[in-house]
């Protein structure tokens, strides 16, 4: 077929697009208002993209148009769906077509409401590692992988799964449309408030997930009471884990360093010895997800595990080190929810316990812009010393209770926390200029972040140049 992508910078659109590319079709795609890593990787896949939206980018030749969910794009007013439409041109979602081609593939979904890239990405490479050429989709970019999507040819395919919406016309989460065959659960914390009001909304596709497991299947779930509470609707095997004692698979022995090493306990009471230069504890947990998964399903040796574990380079924008030289180091974390941006605190205060964090966030989601979820602030900047914040976006901010600039600022000053505004890159920059060299900087956002991750480091490595951070 002949398919284009419009918003093809979407994480989950390249990674699909990828994949139809190597099925055998011919791809083009669009988007615009973009911003690295992703707007650079997609200019250099390889097919032709489009950086604004022109009803002119469709070819004579369109079987199906793509249409990512971002707000952004316009939906069903975006001029390239509108020429599709007058066409008779086909227009559906990723997650549609990524389901309707991969039914039949012995599907692993990944799903959790924090955890799910770097699992899928570290389950991709633990399989290739092992010389098993399994297709993947990965909503993130990871050094370890040389690409976010792969069709592959072996049987396993191991999917990225999504809990938000698939599109504006189409309600259905993102993972319930990919058959699975096996799940792996990582989390159930309420997120995407916009959508889910409630937590019991946001529990119900979930729900509906695991009852899509056959008989056959296999559940690997983390060891948890919001997970133990839908457990029940999987008619498959369930296997639990945790990075504490349990029933099934768990961690020991954790050393955290440069170099974390830990001991994975098997169900049986064995143990692999497991080492992994990825940082924090939840980092941890994800490795035992991910390891019981595949040794339970024998997909690896435990040696072949040790050595992908070992070797993987984790995902971009999940706690990379940005400077090179810099004595204060610049640490760039993915904070789409309020449990992403809090293990990523928590991370850097395990890591470096001497260091005052200085943590630089954009309320970019629409859940961290409600004002329905306003009371994340109260105590997500837990042990930091000092917070600048940029101000939200305001794509789709009539769709939801968008909160203002000053209302996020008042209430994470009513915590204690030194907060101040950053409206530009340059009043963030200037904030940072004038520390004392001891501290550690997060950039924590799923957004551009006033582009900060690419103009902040080399200006910490002019600054602050010398001998680096441990």
């Amino acid at each position: 077929m002949r398919i284009h992508f419009t918003g093809l910078a979407g994480a989950g659109m390249s990674a699909a697009a990828l994949m139809m590319r190597e099925a055998g079709h011919r791809v083009s795609g669009s988007d615009q208002d973009v911003f690295p890593p992703m707007s650079t990787y997609v200019a250099g896949l390889g097919f032709p993209f489009h950086q604004r939206f022109d009803a002119a980018n469709l070819p004579a030749d369109l079987d199906l148009l793509v249409l990512g969910a971002s707000a952004k794009l316009g939906g069903e007013g975006n001029p390239e769906v509108a020429e599709a439409r007058r066409r008779g041109v086909r227009v559906t979602s990723f997650p549609a077509l990524v389901g309707e081609a991969t039914q039949g593939r012995a599907n692993t979904v990944v799903a959790g409401s924090f955890g799910k890239s770097t699992c899928s990405a570290l389950m991709a490479h633990a399989l290739r590692e092992a010389g098993r050429d399994a297709g993947w989709m990965v909503g993130a970019i990871s050094p370890s992988l040389p690409d976010t999507g792969h069709w592959g040819a072996a049987p396993e395919m191991v999917l990225e799964g999504d809990e938000y919406i698939a599109g504006p016309d189409d309600r259905r989460s993102k993972f319930v449309l990919y058959h699975p065959r096996d799940v792996l659960l990582t989390s159930l914390v309420h997120d995407h408030v916009n959508v889910f009001p409630a937590f019991a909304d946001y529990e119900a596709p979930f729900r509906e997930l695991l009852r899509l497991i056959p008989a056959d299947g296999l559940l690997v779930a983390r060891e948890s009471a919001p997970i133990r509470a839908i457990a029940g609707e999987a008619r498959c095997r369930i296997v639990w884990y945790d990075t504490a004692r349990c029933e099934g698979w768990w961690a020991d022995d954790i050393v955290y360093g440069e170099t974390t090493r830990f001991s994975l306990v098997r169900p049986d009471g064995g143990r692999v010895a497991l080492a992994t230069s990825l940082l924090g504890a939840h980092n941890i947990e994800n490795i035992v997800g991910v390891s019981a998964y595949l040794l339970e399903r024998g997909l690896v040796s435990q040696q072949a595990l040790a050595s992908a574990v070992a070797s993987f380079a984790g995902i971009r924008r999940r706690l990379d080190r940005l400077t090179t030289r810099s004595a204060v180091p610049v640490i760039e974390g993915f904070g789409s929810s309020y449990e992403k941006a809090r293990s990523a605190i928590e991370a850097l205060l395990l890591h470096y316990p001497r260091r005052p964090l200085t943590v630089v966030f954009e309320p970019h989601t629409f859940s961290w812009r409600s004002t329905d979820a306003l009371s994340w602030y109260d105590t997500v900047f837990a042990g930091a010393a000092r917070v600048l914040i940029a101000p939200p976006p305001t794509h789709g901010a009539a769709s939801h209770h968008q909160s203002s600039f000053e209302e996020i600022l008042a209430r994470t000053a009513a915590t204690g926390v030194a907060v101040e505004g950053a409206r530009t890159a340059e009043e963030a920059t200037r904030a940072l200029s004038h520390l004392k060299g001891d501290e550690v900087v997060l950039l924590l956002s799923s957004g551009p972040l006033l582009g900060l991750p690419d103009s902040l480091p080399p200006v910490f490595d002019r600054l602050y140049g010398g001998v680096a951070a441990a």
